[in-house]
């Protein structure tokens, strides 16, 4: 995907959603550091972030202890993340819907009732040529600390690849 001039503004930012399993591990991740990003290049208020999981399990939790650990260990605060489920209307009010693996394309591909809705979900891993072939962000939630440091590292990245995609077009739409 690439994205041209994007004329977003503060009423109608470009938004963009990440969407894992439980809205607690890996999407938190995501979105909190795409923020990040975000927020450091002076463009906070002309990009929005959010995440939700395509399960309802853990809806209006915490993220969890590891992930809220590991984005501390880098310099984020997951502190206050309150997961929550995709809902399928939602599709009509984000630009780009970021999925951390292939399960999660397939759920949200077939939540979709239009084409250009389905064309808004995208792999993460996709963006950044070296992660592109693993398709897949490993889900932590079974694992250790390790885990969720490589994740968040594997996350890091291809937000950057994101971002370094994104910025421009928002750029070059904002004059």
């Amino acid at each position: 995907m690439t994205f041209s001039a994007i004329r977003p503004d503060e009423a109608t930012p470009f938004r963009i959603i990440f969407v894992c399993t439980g809205n607690i591990c890996r999407s938190p991740m995501a979105e909190i550091t795409l923020r990040d990003l975000v927020t450091r290049s002076g463009l906070g208020r002309l990009i929005f972030t959010s995440s939700a999981g395509t399960g309802d399990w853990h809806v209006g939790e915490q993220a969890d202890a590891r992930t809220v650990a590991a984005l501390k260990r880098q310099g984020y605060d997951g502190s206050h993340h309150r997961a929550r489920q995709f809902d399928p209307v939602w599709f009509a009010d984000y630009d780009l819907v970021v999925v951390l693996d292939r399960t999660q394309e397939r759920i949200l591909r077939n939540w979709a009732v239009s084409d250009r809705d389905r064309s808004k979900v995208r792999l993460l891993l996709s963006f950044d040529q070296e992660q592109a072939s693993l398709h897949d962000v490993p889900d932590p939630y079974y694992s250790d600390d390790a885990l969720f440091d490589s994740v968040l590292g594997m996350i890091e990245k291809a937000n950057l690849a994101l971002f370094a995609q994104l910025e421009p077009a928002i750029r070059q739409g904002v004059r």
